[in-house]
């Protein structure tokens, strides 16, 4: 048995510990913490799913975002700061991502957020970001609502799904030369604004929209909407949703003898989709609102960058990520100097990183309209003609 005398001297060394664990803390939740040398902390929260069926490209935001982070750590030590990274795993769920926004919100030592992935998580957590004037700024979300709510703490770097979803009709119709086209959607924000908007510009461009139908995320057999394709005898499926569904989704096409072509927007865009689909991805195609990066010089050293830093390939919006990070500390170091050097509001931060018109990064440029869209967003296409990732790039439009 143990003694009370015992019990007695563990609980007086605990709260000792307890106190000199507290006089060494390198953060607080009011944001009056310092980290190393007694510099001020500056958090950057990164928001997106690390774990579930979106992991592939929810790690590839936070490590982009991570890179930029601890390349630019040493710039803010010399300004008198502590730059740190703040990531959380959203899971996907609109609810998670609101939860952890709401913890975001309360810790003062962060002044912005690289997130999320999914326009589903990132239009309720915005709302969150708004009450607190945290600045988010999305590498990812192409849902047209996500900026057209007009709150001042939302932007995000790639194009929207009005942008995205006509691109691909006219790609489809005028390349592909598809007259008549089966759409199925996940239910998601993302996946059903997607193949509303590629729906709506097919039918403008002459093309019969044979059949409709969602299926439900997380589901792994899609035997009864392929039946109804099937009897449909399209000559392009559509598909508005991720790659965890997508690559099921053209698998089983494939084993039903669906041949047609298979087409989806940027949720497709990952190296875990052809894992899924094997070679029945051949005859796939996509739009992405990320670009290969590894095209430029500058983009060749990223991706070396990254390789070397997380023993991992980059992914479609690792780049955007990073550059997402890089917008939102050029952000944050305006605001310090508007400020005579000292910590800068939350405000101050939102403000400044709302007028960045010309901020180079490595996947695009990004300058910020009324809504917080980039200007400077592009569509990409890509075709599968093997079972490699990534696609091939068939070519890049530009908004008008």
């Amino acid at each position: 048995m143990i003694s009370k005398k015992f019990l007695s001297l563990a609980m007086t060394a605990t709260l000792a510990l307890g106190v000199i664990s507290g006089c060494s803390s390198t953060s607080s939740s009011d944001g009056k913490g310092s980290g190393s040398d007694g510099k001020k902390v500056i958090k950057i929260a990164t928001q997106s799913p690390l774990s579930g069926g979106s992991a592939t490209l929810g790690e590839a935001i936070k490590l982009g975002a991570q890179l930029a982070i601890e390349e630019q750590k040493d710039k803010f030590a010399d300004m008198g700061f502590d730059l740190q990274l703040d990531a959380k795993d959203d899971q996907g769920d609109p609810k998670k991502g609101v939860a952890n926004a709401q913890l975001i919100g309360a810790d003062q030592s962060v002044l912005g957020v690289v997130g999320h992935l999914n326009s589903g998580v990132s239009i309720p957590a915005s709302e969150v970001y708004e009450k607190y004037n945290i600045i988010s700024i999305s590498p990812a979300s192409t849902a047209t609502d996500f900026t057209d709510r007009n709150l001042k703490s939302v932007s995000r770097v790639v194009a929207r799904d009005d942008f995205q979803g006509p691109a691909g009709a006219q790609y489809a119709i005028n390349t592909l030369k598809a007259k008549k086209i089966f759409v199925i959607q996940d239910k998601t924000a993302y996946g059903s604004g997607l193949a509303d908007a590629f729906k709506a510009a097919a039918e403008k461009l002459g093309a019969e929209i044979v059949g409709y139908e969602g299926i439900t995320v997380g589901e792994k057999d899609f035997n009864g909407v392929l039946n109804q394709v099937s009897s449909k005898k399209p000559d392009l499926l559509y598909f508005g949703g991720l790659y965890s569904e997508g690559g099921l989704l053209v698998k089983q096409a494939r084993d039903k003898g669906i041949d047609v072509p298979f087409m989806g927007g940027d949720g497709l865009d990952s190296s875990t989709f052809v894992e899924i689909a094997g070679d029945a991805v051949r005859n796939s195609y996509l739009t992405s609102v990320a670009g290969d990066v590894t095209k430029t010089e500058e983009g060749k050293k990223f991706a070396e960058d990254y390789k070397v830093k997380f023993n991992k390939n980059i992914e479609s919006y690792s780049a955007y990520a990073y550059d997402s990070a890089g917008a939102l500390l050029a952000g944050i170091e305006q605001a310090i100097k508007d400020n005579d050097g000292k910590l800068p509001t939350r405000e101050s931060v939102m403000k400044a990183v709302r007028a960045i018109k010309e901020y180079k990064g490595v996947a695009t440029e990004v300058g910020f309209d009324d809504k917080g869209d980039n200007t400077y967003a592009k569509i990409f296409i890509y075709k599968f003609d093997e079972a490699k990732y990534p696609a091939t790039l068939d070519g890049e439009i530009e908004k008008e």
